[in-house]
């Protein structure tokens, strides 16, 4: 099998576990370890869509948009009026 047959196989599975976990919540409403098996069978979800998204390879990860950064100083006017953490205000003296 392929990995994405191996996938969608998962997905079906755990598409099934889903089902069978809000049956379970009708019945055993508002006890702690159901809403930890929800939890959990939540985790496995996005687990298994990060596996699906990194198993398509760098060309998904080529479409996700860079965030850039300049190297220049930023201007000092943004830091006009703002507290140093720790030192408080810079025209007043730490206590």
């Amino acid at each position: 099998m392929s990995v994405h047959d191996d996938l969608t196989s998962v997905q079906r599975s755990l598409d099934e576990l889903l089902r069978s976990v809000g049956r379970l919540e009708q019945q055993l409403r508002g006890s702690l370890e159901m809403r930890r098996v929800r939890t959990d069978a939540d985790h496995l979800r996005e687990s298994v869509a990060l596996l699906r998204e990194a198993s398509q390879g760098p060309a998904a990860a080529e479409r996700r948009p860079l965030v850039t950064i300049p190297d220049t100083p930023y201007d000092m006017s943004l830091w006009t009026d703002s507290d140093d953490e720790g030192l408080g205000a810079r025209d007043r003296h730490a206590p």
